[in-house]
């Protein structure tokens, strides 16, 4: 999944981006306003951690233009202005989380995979099962039938990404964005090459393809 993070404070935004990218996300780093409403605006991501004091734009005005344009991912602002009333301008103005500052890694990646499932659809549980594969995203960990798949990291994104849109079709465009960072060199087989992979590992044809169209993991997730 790929996530857009908003930080200008260097230490902060390499912590953060070390966290997110060790717990398997694709992360776009970047530290001024002007640059972050333009990639929100013009790209697509799985949910963006905003930060609100920021050069050019602040967090907050990206916030509200994001919204204004139906920008839907979710959106965890992150700030060291933690007052009651900020925190419940920021929710008002469209943010899904508010976590002040300081914080804890282990509870930024909670709330973060929380609005995740949020926005797809899965608010009840960590877990996400289809039929006998489960995907538990704090262990990114998937089994089948209760015994563990081995995945590579790659592998697990795919899936991940494929499971937690269960029920639509994913093109293969829409895939590569949210697996491959941008200064990644695009084959245009790769996504082809990493389903056949992730199909072999698994005892059912869960993966399936539709022609023209993109790949589809039918079957409601619980």
């Amino acid at each position: 999944m790929k996530i857009l993070l908003v930080e200008d404070d260097t230490r902060i935004a390499d912590e953060v981006a070390e966290a997110l990218g060790a717990a398997g996300y694709i992360v776009d780093t970047v530290r001024d306003g002007e640059t972050a409403w333009f990639k929100g605006d013009t790209e697509e991501y799985d949910a963006v951690v905003l930060d609100l004091g920021l050069p050019g734009m602040d967090g907050l005005s990206i916030l509200k233009k994001w919204r204004a344009n139906d920008r839907r991912f979710p959106i965890l602002i992150l700030s060291a202005r933690g007052s009651w009333s900020e925190r419940v301008e920021g929710i008002d103005s469209g943010a899904d989380e508010y976590l002040p500052k300081p914080f804890h890694m282990a509870e930024l990646l909670a709330r973060l995979r929380a609005i995740i499932r949020r926005s797809a659809g899965n608010n009840a549980s960590t877990v996400i099962s289809i039929g006998d594969l489960s995907l538990d995203p704090r262990q990114m960990r998937v089994t089948q039938d209760g015994q563990p798949i081995n995945l590579s990291p790659q592998e697990y994104r795919l899936l991940s990404y494929l499971m937690h849109h269960a029920g639509r079709v994913v093109t293969q465009i829409e895939l590569t964005e949210h697996l491959y960072a941008q200064d990644f060199e695009r084959d245009s087989n790769a996504i082809e090459v990493l389903v056949g992979r992730v199909r072999r590992k698994l005892k059912t044809d869960i993966i399936e393809t539709r022609r023209g169209f993109g790949y589809i993991i039918n079957g409601a997730a619980s």
